[in-house]
């Protein structure tokens, strides 16, 4: 099979630029990673605290998200020593490289509702 034009004149900074988003795409899969690091944004949190704010998660699926993130180097899993033991979890200092990417999303998903509700509205 022959490769288009395009696909054959595509520059190494264009293939570079590609890897970098198939990269962080890798990094934030998962239907709630976002959400966890848009909540994690607002400051330290418990289990139960992050449970609640990412409504719809299952205890399960929020620590196997939270030990990727761990894993990732983009949350800190802080054991604090009480009776019983309490756990806390904040964005790393890489974690908080991804605010202004959070922050873009929200604008846009923000903009994006009020758009299709003003096109609802006038039909």
């Amino acid at each position: 099979m022959k490769k288009s034009p395009v696909i054959e004149n595509i520059s190494p900074n264009c293939l570079k630029h590609l890897k970098a988003i198939n990269d962080t795409r890798d990094m934030l899969s998962g239907k709630w990673k976002v959400m966890i690091i848009g909540s994690l944004s607002f400051g330290k949190m418990r289990f139960s605290e992050l449970q609640t704010l990412v409504d719809g998660i299952g205890p399960k699926m929020l620590s196997k998200e939270l030990q990727e993130l761990v894993l990732n180097r983009l949350v800190i899993r802080n054991a604090v020593d009480t009776k019983p033991l309490t756990v806390e979890y904040e964005l790393s200092t890489l974690g908080q490289t991804l605010k202004p990417v959070i922050e873009a999303m929200a604008d846009w998903g923000e903009k994006y509702r009020c758009d299709i509700i003003s096109h609802i509205k006038a039909t």
